[in-house]
């Protein structure tokens, strides 16, 4: 119980991408502690080797069901996306079948928990390649660059210069608040406790942009396309699938690395990130 709720509690920090001096260093000594635990109960990661897998017949998947373009459920229930065709792709190249594969909806705090847990084989999840995250879980080749972009309303609006002193709105307590800062320092930030809330100030005309992943956004304007999403990216963010540490999980890792690099050379994956607007 105490080893779960470690792995909890790092999971929760290491997705908080605002982690200052103090945060950061006691994620630091609590991921190492976790990974003496891990050392010392191996027991506790058990996640499936290629050979289960191979077994089963069947991929378990961590996926957003609710994150349109990459993950996301279509009016008929199916489950559509980049990462979804990423995944199908896999079970379709590892077990020659796409069909062969179980979806499993995750938050985002239980994307990483997922695997340790052994709830599913691999997660593709929107799980940005960050450090902490590094020290308890493998990532293969990245398959998407997300990173911090703006949309706007105002058809007079071309460049993020022109957000110079604007109003633009921001999810509280999220990253994004240091991007824009960074490059917007006299921009008056709006903070929103949800997409919809930034919606609605903008609606409103309280703010004149919204800020955020550029993944997220794409999927505002293929739903609201009455916004445009401005050409600069104020920041990069690498989307790489989670999969288990340790050397029996070699053969898995080297299969699905593979896999992506093939997809790269081969411009499948780019066709792919084409179609979903991204």
């Amino acid at each position: 119980m105490i080893k779960q709720r470690l792995l909890n509690l790092i999971t929760a920090m290491s997705s908080d991408r605002r982690m200052g001096g103090n945060r950061a260093t006691q994620l630091g000594a609590l991921t190492s502690l976790a990974i003496a635990l891990l050392l010392t109960t191996p027991q506790l990661i058990v996640a499936a080797q290629w050979s289960e897998i191979e077994s089963r017949g069947e991929l378990k998947v961590a996926i957003k069901d609710n994150v349109r373009p990459l993950g996301f459920t279509a009016e008929d229930g199916s489950l559509i996306g980049l990462e979804i065709d990423i995944a199908r792709k896999l079970a379709e190249e590892l077990l020659a079948d796409r069909e062969a594969i179980e979806f499993v909806p995750v938050t985002n705090v239980e994307r990483l928990q997922a695997v340790l847990a052994d709830e599913v084989d691999i997660a593709i999840a929107k799980v940005a390649v960050t450090t902490p995250r590094s020290r308890i879980v493998e990532f293969s080749p990245y398959y998407y660059l997300d990173g911090t972009e703006i949309v706007t309303k105002n058809s007079e609006i071309k460049n993020i210069d022109e957000l110079a002193l604007d109003r633009i709105v921001v999810l509280e307590n999220s990253a994004t608040i240091a991007v824009v800062r960074n490059r917007l320092p006299e921009a008056t930030l709006i903070g929103a406790k949800s997409y919809q809330e930034a919606l609605e100030l903008l609606e409103t005309n309280q703010a004149d942009a919204f800020a955020g992943d550029r993944s997220i956004l794409t999927g505002w304007i293929q739903e609201y396309p009455a916004y445009n999403l401005l050409p600069e990216r104020l920041s990069g963010t690498a989307l790489a699938v989670v999969l288990p540490k340790g050397l029996q999980y070699r053969e898995l890792r080297s299969k699905v690395n593979s896999a992506i690099a093939r997809w790269k050379e081969s411009g499948w994956l780019e066709s792919r990130i084409k179609y979903w607007g991204l």
